[in-house]
């Protein structure tokens, strides 16, 4: 497969459309609060864990080329340093 040559802000504008129109409907509840999502931006394929590593290192195992995209389920932030980060209300 080939590598696709995205900016970062496309791979986030792309991983973000498959969040916002499918997945956080499907993930954002309770237990999944706090874990990380890691997005394949371009089959919107994802993976949930504590941390996001383990499920971009399955990612890259399938695709070596994949433009991964993490986030933080429920909040605006992944990290924060020396502050807080705020959950997303809606």
């Amino acid at each position: 497969m080939e590598a696709i040559f995205w900016s970062v802000e496309e791979v986030a504008h792309r991983a973000k459309q498959f969040y916002e129109n499918g997945i956080r409907q499907e993930i954002e509840s309770g237990d999944n609060l706090g874990k990380m999502i890691v997005i394949n931006a371009e089959t919107g394929e994802y993976g949930i864990d504590q941390t996001g590593v383990e499920t971009a290192l399955k990612l890259k195992q399938k695709n070596p080329n994949a433009r991964l995209f993490t986030m933080r389920i429920g909040y605006d932030v992944a990290v924060s340093f020396g502050g807080a980060s705020e959950r997303i209300v809606e």
